[in-house]
């Protein structure tokens, strides 16, 4: 086991040696001069920036929170923007030979003379002497490019890709910083009671309290849920990436949450990074109620609540049949739990609605397609038989306080009766 981690880490070493060589190679030694001023920065960036990146990996493991911070911003940002950089490069390498292939203005051909002589002195009748016809030129081949025209290719490309990349992820950060939007799913559902017709769900899930996103995210999120006014408020895991000792402050505005049944939490995989049981015990003095492997009759459905796979390693995984078991099946079953792919266990318990996180929606694109691999479903409402799985793309970020593609959402979940 031990040597499988060490040869998985000295791959990730090697790729991001590989990497940032590229990297230096076409935005530093292509588009400046031996010993100048950039060719120097460059250099040095293209060491510090994977050291800063690694000890943004490492330092929740290593390093005090207050230290970490020092890592993360820098650290996790570089991460993607070195994403949207090879992204932009990779267009660049398509493009470069048709840059360099363009005509330049010297290149343009001198009009031909004229193919019949005349006569030296106007007026006279002696005819021109016929000359042969030339025989035709070999075609010349192309001329290489200059190393003028070379150096302007690279420099055109370097630039478009950098200013490409900054732009993106400048814009997805911006998006995260700003704070989730509301957005509104209606979901009918057969067993509902007319009585519950229009009942509203609050679904908040992948906050990641953490280096970066701290109080001032968790008080926009709050603020945002209760300004919705919804009848239930569910928090469906991986709230947090520290400690309670560290982060504890940073969720405290989850007090003042307010719905008519209250708020409810299921732990995610983050949660059991970083201690899941003081967590649960800390959300509970918040008026946040945990369930784990449990769940309440509410007036129209039964809520119920599973801990996060990542549990299993602790013997603190999901038990489906206690938090569902015994239960009357002519009631609606909404279930929370942390990751999509509990879908198909849902599905065998008789759950009509799972409502689910995780993902992040892919957080950066193409990160989607990855993401689409490990999960049923990767955002949004879809149904696996009589169940139905609605996966919420989470608040917040991890890693890197950035998305691209896939942005940060508070849905309100509107059930609908179809006895109503």
């Amino acid at each position: 086991m031990i040597v499988l981690v060490v040869l998985g880490v000295l791959l990730v070493l090697a790729l991001l040696t590989l990497v940032h060589w590229y990297l230096w190679r076409r935005l530093v030694r292509d588009v400046s001069a031996p010993g100048g001023r950039w060719r120097r920065t460059g250099t040095v960036l293209a060491f510090v920036l994977p050291l800063l990146s690694v000890g943004a990996l490492i330092g929740g493991r290593a390093f005090p929170i207050a230290v970490e911070r020092w890592f993360a911003w820098p650290g996790y940002l570089w991460l993607a923007v070195l994403l949207y950089l090879l992204l932009g490069l990779g267009v660049g390498e398509l493009v470069r030979p048709l840059l360099l292939r363009l005509p330049s203005r010297s290149a343009v051909p001198d009009a031909p003379a004229s193919d019949v002589p005349t006569s030296d002195e106007p007026g006279t009748s002696e005819p021109a002497t016929p000359v042969a016809p030339a025989a035709p030129a070999a075609p010349a081949a192309p001329a290489a490019p200059s190393p003028e025209r070379r150096l302007f290719v690279a420099r055109a490309v370097a630039i478009g890709a950098s200013g490409a990349a900054a732009a993106v992820v400048g814009t997805g950060m911006y998006g995260v910083l700003r704070g989730p939007k509301l957005k509104q799913v209606t979901v009918p559902l057969a067993k509902l009671p007319a009585a519950a017709h229009g009942y509203r769900i609050a679904v908040v899930s992948d906050i990641h309290l953490g280096p970066i996103l701290g109080r001032a995210h968790t008080q926009r999120i709050v603020d945002t849920i209760n300004a919705a006014k919804p009848d239930l408020i569910t928090i469906v895991g991986d709230l947090v990436d520290g400690t309670v000792p560290e982060l504890g402050r940073d969720a405290e505005p989850l007090a003042q949450l307010r719905a008519r049944d209250g708020a409810y939490f299921v732990t995610g995989n983050h949660e059991y990074f970083s201690g899941a049981a003081p967590w649960v015990d800390f959300v509970r003095e918040l008026g946040v109620h945990p369930l784990q492997n449990a769940r309440v009759e509410l007036g129209g459905f039964d809520l119920a609540g599973v801990n996060d796979i990542a549990g299993e390693r602790e013997g603190d995984g999901p038990d489906f049949g206690r938090a569902l078991g015994d239960r009357d099946p002519a009631r609606t079953a909404v279930l929370l739990s942390h990751q999509p792919v509990t879908v198909h266990d849902a599905v065998r318990h008789g759950v009509d609605l799972q409502l689910s996180g995780h993902t992040h929606g892919g957080q950066l694109w193409p990160g989607n397609f990855v993401a689409e691999l490990a999960n049923p479903t990767v955002a949004g409402l879809e149904r696996y038989g009589d169940t139905q799985l609605y996966v919420t793309r989470g608040a917040g970020a991890w890693g890197p306080p950035v998305r691209v593609g896939a942005p940060s959402d508070i849905t309100i979940v509107t059930l609908a009766s179809l006895r109503a």
